[in-house]
């Protein structure tokens, strides 16, 4: 056999095996490499679309941030603003009482206790009270929970609601005493025959200065006016000859009215009440006046007459020593006279007598609606 023409084939053979194992491999590392960049390009875009994700998280995140702050702050300032509103209620509150407080001073002493006036707590007739206000604190919210700061302002509001509600009240009580009082001047004073009906002062007047319109400021107002009558009728009162002239009440000797004369035996006006007294003992004024006139007057012998104001007088009559002088001003209690017999008299004596508008009335209304005055209400 001849092997050089056997060879050839076989490295033909050889050189094809080979040339299809190179193009094998070179196909499949071609497909391989385009594989590879297949999964690459898959990986990529599944990173990409994880970062999408991530980011609209975190968009949806910090959006959820922002609405939580934005509720937060506007928590903030609906509390700020609820708590603004209670101050505002607290500061009215003080200003009330304060009028309160003023409104008390002129009664009559001890008439109104202020701390039954609505009075905020833990004061005396209390400016600057602290409601719980003060230690509330609404620039940290974090510090109380949401339903922790409502039941304070809750409780503050409340607080304040009892508050207002003692101070009418106390403004109903002021108003009631002062109306009492009136009432019962008036019927007391009613007894003297003085005119209560005309005007008891004058010489008012002044600027004009609105006050607030509310309903608790139109019940002030109506208290304010009715304090103040019942003011004018103290006044008047403490002005009026309602003390008794002798420190001793030895019994009348003469009362007021029609009687017999001591002299004529016929029947006489008598202008006023003799007194029994002894010879020498002091006569006082019954209130505060200016004298008139200290001089002897026919009948009545030594008279002093005192000026008392509203058209009241007071004479003292058949003195034995005149202590004052014209134009003297007197108060309640002070030393006329002595007592004595001097001018139209009989024996020792006082001749008392009260005048209104130059006209006698009986000094026994005086005398008695002094002495119930002194006893206080029965």
């Amino acid at each position: 056999m001849n092997l050089r023409a056997i060879v050839p084939p076989r490295r033909n053979r050889l050189l094809a095996a080979s040339l299809v194992v190179a193009t094998l491999w070179a196909a499949a590392a071609s497909g391989l490499l385009l594989f590879h960049d297949d999964l690459l390009a898959g990986f990529v875009a599944r990173q990409g679309a994880m970062q999408v994700a991530y980011e609209a998280r975190l968009a949806a995140l910090q959006a959820e941030l922002d609405r939580g702050g934005s509720a937060r702050a506007e928590a903030q300032d609906a509390v700020a603003a609820r708590l603004d509103e209670v101050a505002a209620r607290q500061a009215d509150l003080e200003r009330r009482q304060a009028v309160l407080t003023g409104l008390v001073r002129t009664t009559a002493p001890g008439a109104i206790d202020p701390t039954t006036t609505g009075a905020l707590p833990g004061r005396a007739p209390a400016p600057e009270p602290d409601l719980g206000l003060r230690g509330l604190d609404t620039a940290r919210p974090e510090r109380r929970s949401a339903r922790d700061v409502d039941l304070r302002l809750a409780a503050l509001a409340g607080r304040l609601d009892g508050l207002a509600a003692a101070q009418v009240i106390g403004l109903d009580r002021i108003t009631e005493r002062a109306a009492g009082e009136i009432w019962r001047l008036r019927r007391v004073l009613g007894r003297t025959g003085l005119d209560l009906q005309r005007p008891l002062e004058s010489g008012l007047g002044g600027p004009l200065v609105p006050i607030d319109p509310s309903p608790f400021a139109a019940a002030v107002a109506v208290t304010a006016r009715t304090l103040g009558d019942a003011q004018v009728l103290r006044r008047l009162a403490a002005r009026l000859p309602l003390d008794r002239p002798l420190r001793r009440d030895r019994g009348l000797a003469s009362s007021f009215g029609p009687r017999l004369d001591p002299f004529t035996r016929g029947l006489a006006l008598h202008t006023g009440l003799d007194l029994k007294a002894e010879m020498g003992e002091p006569a006082f004024a019954t209130a505060p006046g200016r004298v008139v006139s200290a001089e002897p007057a026919g009948g009545y012998g030594n008279m002093v007459e005192i000026e008392h104001g509203h058209g009241v007088v007071t004479r003292f009559a058949h003195l034995a020593r005149i202590d004052v002088r014209p134009g003297q001003w007197l108060r309640a209690g002070d030393l006329v006279g002595r007592v004595g017999s001097t001018g139209r008299s009989t024996g020792a004596h006082l001749h008392y007598e009260t005048r209104i508008d130059g006209e006698p009335v009986d000094p026994q209304g005086f005398l008695e609606a002094g002495r119930e005055l002194a006893e206080g209400e029965p």
